[in-house]
C-alpha cells in the first residue's frame, strides 16, 4: 500500500481547472519530484496533499486513511504530512528556537521542555545549533530555509512536502539546502517535492511525475524522464530547460 494515494483529484477555481484527474502513489521512504512549467500544477498538488487546499473530486489518502474531503482533522493531517515553502515562512519576531517550538507546543504533540529538547536536536542536524537564539533576519536565506526544514521536522512528520525550496535563495546557497535534503532522503524520509533543479531531481528521486495544465502527463525513473522522454510535452520542456543552462 502507497503511504500517499491520490485517486482521480479534481482541483478548480470556478472554471479555471488546476488539478484533473491526477492519480499519485508515494511509496513509504520514497522521493517523488514533480517538475513542469510554472502553472502546471505542482504546488497546488502538494497543498491538495496536506490540506491547505480543498479539492473538488476524488480522494487523498495517508497510509490508507482518506484525509480530504469535510469533517478531516486538518491538525492531525498536518501533524504526519509536513510541508516547506520557499518562502521560508518563519515568524520574525520570534527566535529560531521559538520558531521550532511553537507548532509542536500550540497542538499539544510535546510538552514544552520535548520540544525544546526536539528543537535543539534538530538545529543540530541541519548545521544551526549555534544560532537557537537569534532572529531570521539575522540569518542567511539558506539558514532560514535550513531552520524551515528543521522546524517541520521536529512534528515528526511522515511525509514531507517540499514547494520550490530552493526558487527563493541565492545560488550560492542552494548547495547547502540541497544537500541537507539529500540526507534526510538517505535517511528514509518520504518525500514529495517541486523543484526546477532538474540535476537535483535527477539525482535524488525514486520517481519522477511531469505535469502539464493539471495532468500528469509522462511519470517514470528518473533515468526514464530525463534521458528518453516519451511524450512531446516532455521532451519539449526538457530542450527549453537544456536551452535555458539548468540542466548538465
Amino acid at each position: 500500500m502507497a503511504l500517499i494515494e491520490l485517486r482521480n483529484v479534481r482541483k478548480s477555481y470556478a472554471d479555471l481547472v488546476v488539478l484533473a484527474n491526477i492519480d499519485l502513489d508515494v511509496a513509504a521512504h520514497q522521493v517523488v519530484s514533480l517538475i513542469g512549467a510554472s502553472g502546471s500544477g505542482k504546488s497546488t498538488l502538494l497543498r491538495c496533499v496536506n490540506g491547505l487546499e480543498d479539492i473538488q473530486g476524488g480522494t487523498v489518502s495517508i497510509d490508507g486513511d482518506v484525509v480530504s474531503g469535510p469533517g478531516v482533522d486538518k491538525v492531525r493531517l498536518r501533524r504526519q504530512v509536513g510541508m516547506v515553502f520557499q518562502s521560508f515562512n518563519l515568524f520574525p519576531h520570534m527566535s529560531v528556537l521559538a520558531n521550532c517550538t511553537v507548532a509542536p507546543v500550540t497542538t499539544r504533540q510535546f510538552s514544552k521542555a520535548e520540544a525544546v529538547e526536539r528543537a535543539r536536536e534538530m538545529l543540530r542536524r541541519v548545521g544551526l545549533a549555534d544560532k537557537a537564539n537569534a532572529y531570521p533576519d539575522q540569518l542567511s536565506g539558506g539558514q532560514q530555509q535550513r531552520v524551515a526544514i528543521a522546524r517541520t521536522m521536529v512534528m515528526q512528520p511522515r511525509v514531507l512536502l517540499l514547494d520550490e525550496i530552493t526558487s527563493a535563495l541565492d545560488p550560492e546557497l542552494v548547495v547547502e539546502v540541497l544537500d541537507l535534503v539529500r540526507e534526510l532522503a538517505g535517511n528514509g524520509m518520504t518525500m514529495l517535492l517541486t523543484t526546477h533543479e532538474m540535476n537535483f531531481a535527477r539525482d535524488i528521486s525514486d520517481q519522477v511525475c511531469f505535469l502539464s495544465n493539471g495532468q500528469i502527463i509522462e511519470r517514470g525513473s528518473p533515468e526514464q524522464i530525463f534521458n528518453a522522454p516519451q511524450q512531446p510535452e516532455t521532451q519539449a520542456f526538457l530542450r527549453r530547460v537544456i536551452q535555458a543552462g539548468r540542466m548538465g
